[in-house]
């Protein structure tokens, strides 16, 4: 099946990160949400047999249920170097780009080279080692589209990134600036994917104001990961509100991430959950966040896509610690913390999935 044409800018979807099993098309039907994300980890990738593997299956029933996807490649390199040019090593990675762009480049409608490749490296090695390595696999993605282009492929369009914290000057380090550059120098790539996790509405539009202005005018933006997780990480030692305390009978003084701990050892009714978000000021003063953020993208004219994270950690039962990162918080359906419907069906999260939709709306 060939790939879609993209729609409209601006469109809003759900990213699965690394769990494009989890994909779900009544959840995705009851968001009217039209697009998935999700990324593949190349060095879990077998070569030889990649439509074996179930990420990819789970995606291509996805495209062939006609929803419009966004995948993009991760290359991990946290406890690895990267490879020299000419090594084996490298030949081995271009190897197998080369067997997965055969299978996917012909169905999905944006291809990302790259995850998170700031994060995803060595201590020390976020510098030119990191630019060469990703410059000669956007090339290769390049030549490999452009040589197949007669032999029945389509032509996703190509982004490159992600991007982190790039609200924080400390964040803007050469080889970030070499990746931008690169970016803006080549005309078969549509723009940058961006990973706006931010404390404030005030980062994203400066993490924006920040790249948009070093690619090129006509080249747009993905918005794949984006959320307050660092606002909601730095309340977890806060008291947790004296009502939900005395209504469900915990400590006075109990801190957040002990009874949402507690929560996921044992699920709560959905009821509970909504009584302890929404009774902490710090959580139910964000409300609009989802809504605010898009428009802020929307109103660049240059956003192509922005997903919002829709599986939380499933069946999670290990102690979130104060330091711990709150992801449970972001989704649009409840996570492990809440108990299922009678009909084994998952809850929305509040307010994140009304939101979803306000936006799908506007």
């Amino acid at each position: 099946m060939r790939s879609r044409p993209t729609p409209a800018l601006g469109a809003l979807g759900a990213n699965y990160n690394e769990q494009l099993t989890w994909i779900n098309h009544t959840d995705l039907q009851q968001l009217n949400a039209r697009w998935i994300r999700g990324f593949i980890d190349m060095h879990q990738i077998d070569p030889g047999n990649v439509l074996e593997d179930r990420n990819i299956q789970a995606l291509f029933k996805a495209i062939d249920a006609g929803y419009n996807t966004i995948l993009s490649f991760k290359w991990n390199y946290s406890e690895r170097n990267f490879p020299a040019i000419g090594t084996a090593a490298h030949s081995t990675e271009l190897q197998c780009l080369d067997a997965v762009l055969r299978v996917v480049l012909n169905k999905v409608n944006i291809l990302v080279i790259g995850n998170e490749p700031f994060i995803e490296v060595q201590a020390g090695h976020a510098d030119e080692r990191l630019n060469i390595f990703y410059e000669t696999v956007a090339e290769a993605v390049i030549k490999f589209r452009e040589g197949n282009a007669n032999q029945g492929f389509t032509t996703p369009k190509l982004y490159m990134g992600a991007f982190n914290r790039l609200d924080l000057p400390i964040k803007r380090t050469p080889a970030i600036e070499r990746m931008l550059r690169f970016i803006a120098s080549r005309p078969e790539l549509e723009g940058v994917d961006l990973h706006p996790h931010m404390p404030t509405l005030e980062g994203h539009k400066a993490m924006l104001d920040f790249v948009l202005s070093r690619i090129r005018p006509d080249q747009r933006f993905l918005a794949t990961e984006f959320s307050l997780v660092w606002h909601w990480k730095k309340h977890l030692g806060d008291p947790v509100s004296g009502y939900f305390c005395s209504k469900y009978g915990f400590p006075a003084g109990t801190k957040v991430h002990q009874v949402i701990s507690t929560a996921m050892r044992d699920p709560w009714p959905y009821t509970q959950w909504v009584d302890l978000l929404s009774h902490e000021p710090w959580y139910i003063h964000c409300r609009g966040f989802l809504v605010n953020a898009m428009a802020m993208y929307r109103a660049t004219g240059r956003l192509e896509v922005a997903t919002y994270g829709l599986c939380p950690m499933r069946l999670r039962k290990a102690p979130l610690p104060v330091d711990g990162n709150p992801w449970m918080l972001n989704s649009l359906y409840a996570p492990s913390t809440v108990q299922p419907r009678p009909d084994g069906s998952r809850h929305e999260n509040f307010p994140w999935a009304e939101e979803f939709r306000m936006v799908q709306r506007g």
